[in-house]
């Protein structure tokens, strides 16, 4: 089952609850693209949508998305690893 998304990630500078439970999609988009995967391709099989019926959502989805898993492998992993309190 695809996890429900959102179709612009998020874009702060803090990590969000949505980019915790979408750490998986983001890895999966980075694998991708690293493969040489056509957008297209990568949104029909990670998010399940057809571009051919939407092609700019599709795409807006997968450039935001794309966008955020990159911030996540500079900036954003870093709040991963601090430790909680409360």
């Amino acid at each position: 089952m695809i996890e429900p998304f959102q179709d612009i990630a998020p874009s702060g500078q803090y990590l969000t609850d949505y980019d915790k439970s979408h750490v998986k999609l983001y890895m999966r988009l980075l694998d991708a693209a690293a493969d040489g995967a056509h957008w297209e391709e990568a949104v029909r099989v990670l998010f399940g949508l057809d571009p051919a019926l939407e092609p700019e959502r599709c795409r807006r989805i997968h450039d935001s998305h794309l966008d955020r898993a990159r911030w996540m492998t500079h900036t954003g992993y870093r709040h991963l690893l601090r430790p909680t309190h409360g």
